[in-house]
Formats: C-alpha cells, sequence, structure tokens
C-alpha cells in the first residue's frame, strides 16, 4: 500500500483531494455506486487503469475508509468491493463535477470509451426531486436507476431487478445531449426523443412533462 501524499495545507478541499485526488479514485467511486463489484468487473469498466494501478486505488480507498472489501458466500465464492457510507457520501460531489464538465464533453472522439451505464449520472440529475425504479434503453446497452433512494445502490447494469416505475428509450444522439446538458429531459419526452412507459406514478408524471 503507498503511503498517503498530502498538499500540507489545512483547508478541507485540500484534505479531501489527500484522499480522493488521485487519478482514477472517483471513477472507482462511480462504478461502486452500481453496489458491490468483482475486481475483474471495475477493471472491464475502466479502460485504461492498470492492473496495478488498480489494486493500489482499491488498497488506498480501503485504507481511507472509502470502501470494503468482503467475500461473497458460495456458490460465488468470489471477493467484491463495494462503499462505505463515506464512499458513497461522494455521490453530490461526482454530480457537481459531471455538472461542471458538461462543457468538456463534445462530440465523442474515436478514442473514447463508452458504457451504457455512464449516462446514469446524468439522468439522476435530471430526474433530481423525484422517486422510483427507472429503466433506461440505449443503444449501447440497458441499465437502471434507484432513483431518489438513500440507501441501495444508486444504478446497476442490465433491465431493471422488477418491474419499472418507469422505462426510458432513447437514441445515442439523445442520450449524449442529455449528458452534455443540450437538452432537458422535459423537452425530450415533449419532443419525442425519449419514449416513456410504463403504468407506475413516475411514468405517469415523465409522460406529463
Amino acid at each position: 500500500m503507498s503511503p498517503r501524499r498530502s498538499y500540507d495545507q489545512f483547508c478541507s478541499a485540500a484534505r479531501a483531494l489527500d484522499v480522493v485526488g488521485d487519478r482514477w479514485t472517483l471513477l472507482i467511486v462511480r462504478e461502486l455506486l452500481a453496489g458491490p463489484r468483482r475486481y475483474t468487473d471495475l477493471h472491464a469498466d475502466l479502460p485504461g487503469v492498470s492492473t496495478d494501478v488498480l489494486a493500489s486505488r482499491l488498497k488506498d480507498m480501503e485504507r481511507d475508509g472509502l470502501t470494503t472489501r468482503r467475500r461473497l458466500p458460495p456458490p460465488g465464492a468470489a471477493y467484491v468491493y463495494e462503499l462505505t457510507p463515506r464512499g458513497r457520501a461522494l455521490l453530490p460531489v461526482l454530480q457537481a463535477l459531471g455538472a461542471w464538465g458538461q462543457a468538456e464533453l463534445g462530440e465523442p472522439r474515436p478514442t473514447d470509451a463508452v458504457r451504457a451505464h455512464w449516462f446514469a449520472l446524468p439522468l439522476l440529475r435530471a430526474l433530481d426531486g423525484r422517486a422510483g425504479l427507472v429503466e433506461v434503453r440505449l443503444e449501447e446497452g440497458d441499465f437502471h436507476l434507484y432513483v431518489g433512494a438513500e440507501d441501495t445502490p444508486v444504478y446497476g447494469e442490465g433491465p431493471a431487478p422488477g418491474e419499472p416505475d418507469a422505462r426510458l428509450v432513447m437514441d445515442s444522439g439523445t442520450g449524449f445531449a442529455l449528458a452534455r446538458g443540450e437538452l432537458d429531459l422535459a423537452d425530450a419526452v415533449r419532443g419525442g426523443h425519449v419514449e416513456v412507459s410504463g403504468d407506475g406514478a413516475l411514468a405517469k408524471e415523465l409522460r406529463d412533462l
């Protein structure tokens, strides 16, 4: 485990960056907001990170109280990493960082990796103030959101585990526009860019936007 580096400044922002300022740390938090994940899953969804760096960051995050590591019972018998409450408290930090970074997105570059669940946090911002299980279908794949939840994962890959309160279907262009902040969710629904289905109160609310 690498020794913690410090800015040695009596400032809460500097102290926070002592813990989460290393490259990859906040992106690991982004992945773990989906709930417990195996090392191999994290490595697959963090293209560009080396195995050594990922292992080092996970050890540092465990030391700093952001994550825990536990072994799944048989037949899984694999180790998984998950956020502690302190780690999960970084959600609004990632939300604010994502909102600030919208202007930096532009069009996807040829070298850019894309994962469907990376659209989860922008959509969570767009659904702020609402609550329910939302399934999202994109050309890149499906994921689901636990909107308004406090003690569950923020999102998950694949279809919703049960009947969602609302189902959203959109193409990649719409997803990119929402992520860049160029398109408001209400306008996207009204303009027919996002198809809303489902019988839940949330689906009805979204259809009435």
